[in-house]
């Protein structure tokens, strides 16, 4: 296996801008071949993570299937989750101390991945008591990531229009459409397409949405979501209040990587289908 030196270590001046104006970012190449080589096999030998996977209908005949965790741990999830140049660069985004609120593995398999509905995340996270959107996500590319497998689309600036009302279509929780339609009026959208080893950071208000699978090839990804540790939710939910994050070195992915078959890949605090509430807590009369 060859070991590729990075030039990415965080997060540029123009970057950050771009985030602030367009509420996005996407970094070519963050991860090297090598690096996502070990996530993508690692993800797909993990009994445990297609064991805890569950599904949410798209209110258009499909099904989403992910695993979520909350704790990123000790495995190579945690050390995509925890490294420097991830946690550094959201440091820089959210403008002080962050914490890992959670990841997940999105699994849009061939033919049968279902879509995701016009949301932010926000509008989710609203629900579990964090005052302000200071919180980020960082959506990395498992595999490549096309407009014919669902890759994700976001609304560019969208993020300056505030949160939206989210309303529950088939299990998952939808932006207004009326409002969303009003503000496509306006502002231009975007398909990302992206490269496996690509990290797109986005804002917590972008809205974004992706498409059914319908290809051949899977498209599979993991997203890091960070709260700012100022921002610590003022109760409980079934996402963590702050919790110091261990930041690690960058060269900590393969090491334990590369380790993978000796111990659980995943090493995690999984977060079961019944007590994710995001959604749920919007059909709530």
């Amino acid at each position: 296996m060859s070991l590729e030196t990075l030039s990415f270590s965080r997060l540029s001046p123009a970057q950050i801008s771009e985030y602030r104006l367009r509420g996005f970012t996407l970094v070519s190449g963050m991860f090297a071949p090598d690096e996502i080589d070990l996530l993508r096999k690692s993800a797909r030998e993990d009994n445990d993570l297609d064991k805890r996977s569950f599904g949410r209908a798209d209110g258009e005949g499909g099904k989403v299937r992910l695993s979520l965790w909350n704790h990123p741990g000790e495995g190579i999830y945690g050390m995509f989750a925890r490294c420097e140049r991830v946690v550094r660069s959201m440091e820089l985004l959210l403008e002080g101390e962050v914490y890992h609120y959670h990841s997940k593995m999105i699994m849009k398999d061939a033919k049968v991945g279902g879509a995701w509905a016009w949301h932010q995340d926000y509008g989710y996270w609203y629900q579990n008591a964090c005052l302000f959107p200071l919180m980020s996500s960082l959506f990395i590319a498992v595999d490549p990531c096309t407009r014919e497998n669902g890759c994700l689309q976001v609304i560019d600036g969208s993020h300056e229009c505030g949160r939206i009302d989210h309303i529950l279509t088939g299990d998952q929780a939808g932006a207004d459409p009326e409002r969303v339609a009003e503000i496509l009026k306006y502002l231009p959208l975007t398909h990302v397409e992206m490269k496996p080893g690509d990290g797109l950071f986005f804002h917590g208000n972008l809205l974004h949405r992706s498409d059914q699978n319908r290809s051949e090839n899977p498209r599979w990804s993991m997203i890091c979501c960070y709260n700012a540790a100022r921002n610590n939710p003022y109760r409980e939910s079934h996402h963590p209040r702050y919790t110091p994050l261990a930041v690690v070195a960058d060269a900590r992915i393969r090491e334990v990587g590369i380790k993978r078959f000796a111990d659980d890949p995943s090493q995690v605090d999984w977060l079961e289908d019944k007590k994710d509430q995001s959604a749920r807590a919007l059909a709530k009369p």
